[in-house]
């Protein structure tokens, strides 16, 4: 699907690396065929380094002849790169935004663009655990779709949505939800050692009790509210602890 595909990031930040990471590991693009731009060196030295890719600090050298275009910046930054880029992105080019709250329509008329994707990734996609949530332009291909959908696939798990509007929806669920996940993992090791155990014990004890208990959901395909009753006996101790926690 991806072969001999030219791609380009414009950014070169944490989910630009954690795209770049799934496309070598994977082999899904060839390092020779990848480039990324951002204005700090030391960030393309990282990124040259690791996978062996081309780096630039020009954003135009970087989208010239390029097939995919991934806008991977920082929001406040669209409105100057966009100023920047607008009439260079080649016109059957497709342009793959990850920027959080910029719409379609935003990137579509700031660019003069649109063969648009926009996703909604989260942190995870660095460790290719990923959920991107997605959504297109009528004007892009199937074969782009396809494209997007087989570069989104080798970050994690991938949904297509019809309409733009659940990407804000998997913003607050799935785009925050680490966050959520992340302070619930927080207070449990802090409960931890509070109660004796060193750090370390408790951070083993909270990451594979989390862990083991996604990896039962997922394969026992149960509602949470039936493998909660499964350890949940009347007046004990797990009785007590939801209690508190409710």
């Amino acid at each position: 699907m991806l072969k001999g595909t030219k791609i380009c990031f414009i950014g070169g930040g944490a989910m630009a690396t954690a795209m770049i990471a799934g496309l070598t590991k994977q082999q899904l693009i060839k390092p020779e065929n990848i480039i990324a731009a951002d204005p700090y060196p030391g960030q393309l030295e990282k990124l040259a380094q690791r996978y062996n890719i081309e780096t630039t600090q020009n954003n135009l050298e970087a989208v010239k002849g390029k097939d995919i275009v991934v806008l991977s910046i920082k929001p406040q930054s669209l409105g100057e790169v966009a100023a920047e880029l607008q009439g260079y992105i080649p016109a059957r080019a497709l342009v793959l935004s990850i920027i959080a709250g910029a719409t379609i329509t935003k990137i579509s008329q700031k660019l003069h663009h649109y063969r648009v994707v926009r996703v909604m990734p989260n942190t995870p996609a660095r460790v290719g655990k990923g959920m991107s949530v997605w959504t297109a332009t009528d004007e892009g291909s199937e074969n782009q779709r396809k494209q997007a959908k087989a570069i989104l696939a080798a970050l994690g798990e991938e949904i297509y949505v019809e309409h733009e509007d659940e990407l804000d929806m998997a913003t607050a669920l799935s785009g925050t939800g680490p966050a959520y996940v992340f302070l619930f993992m927080e207070a449990m090791i802090d409960a931890g050692v509070h109660m004796g155990f060193s750090r370390r014990v408790a951070q083993q004890l909270v990451y594979q009790t989390i862990e083991g208990s996604v990896a039962f959901a997922r394969e026992s395909q149960r509602h949470p509210v039936d493998l909660r009753n499964m350890v949940t006996s009347p007046g004990g101790t797990s009785a007590e602890a939801i209690y508190q926690l409710e």
